[in-house]
């Protein structure tokens, strides 16, 4: 059985195969694709000047930021189990509630949009590129293994829920429709999302330190990458703390 689609396509096996591949190994291979396209492809100063490419980078910033209002928009309305099963896509029930009302995939939407703003910050026209096809396809492919699973567990109710939302973009009107008179989970949100919130804080911070490195070389960045290292340490910090309050059961979902 192929991966039904909103629009009437098929996916390619070879899509979902790789779409499965990546969901297992993704928290390895994206982080690593990220680090080889950096090391290929060094920074470049906005119009040639370093110093405007710091409006540049607050504009990478308000990206990353953006993508993950979003992302907490989504987790803290309606959770979805991420990481499956033993690696492996699962679900035991087809959500429909809050963001994914408007969009079926809004998480991955989240993170596509805070991959941009990383980008942005970096700022290497091959990059954009790489990176661009990259994740484009492989995002792609992930949600094409999903579809595939879904609909052979939900069957007939995965189709309708495909015909009524989008798979990507969630028209505004139905956002605000989706969402009316929902709580928010401000608990679930920290529980759920602190990795992400650290995982992209620590990239922002490395590309801005290679950044500093590439423009002002050593021991010129070394101020600048201190005040990098010690926001990565605290970003990190941070997380320690939310692990250790939600281990040690100080810090639940009540919903859960």
């Amino acid at each position: 059985m192929r991966a039904s689609t909103a629009d009437g396509g098929d996916a390619p096996p070879l899509t979902v195969r790789y779409g499965n591949f990546l969901f297992r190994y993704r928290n390895a291979v994206f982080p690593a694709v990220m680090l080889v396209l950096f090391l290929l492809f060094p920074p470049r100063p906005f119009l040639g000047d370093w110093a405007a490419d710091r409006w540049l980078d607050l504009v990478g910033l308000l990206i990353c930021l953006a993508g993950q209002g979003f992302r907490a928009c989504v987790v803290g309305l309606a959770y979805i189990k991420r990481g499956g099963v033993d690696k492996r896509i699962f679900a035991a029930r087809l959500v429909q509630q809050g963001m994914f009302a408007a969009s079926r995939n809004p998480l991955y939407l989240g993170n596509l949009v805070m991959l941009l703003g990383v980008f942005v910050i970096h700022n290497n026209p091959w990059a954009y590129l790489a990176g661009a096809a990259f994740f484009l396809v492989s995002y792609r492919a992930i949600v094409a293994a999903e579809e595939r699973y879904l609909e052979g567990q939900f069957g007939a109710e995965y189709r309708d829920y495909c015909r009524r939302v989008n798979r990507w973009w969630p028209p505004p009107g139905r956002v605000a429709e989706a969402t009316a008179g929902m709580s928010f989970n401000w608990r679930r949100l920290a529980i759920k999302e602190y990795g992400t919130f650290v995982s992209w804080i620590a990239t922002v911070l490395v590309v801005l330190g290679w950044q500093a490195l590439w423009a002002e070389g050593w021991p010129g960045a070394a101020g600048a990458i201190l005040w990098f290292a010690g926001g990565l340490a605290a970003a990190l910090a941070l997380a320690g703390l939310v692990r250790w309050l939600k281990k040690s059961g100080r810090l639940i979902d009540p919903a859960a």
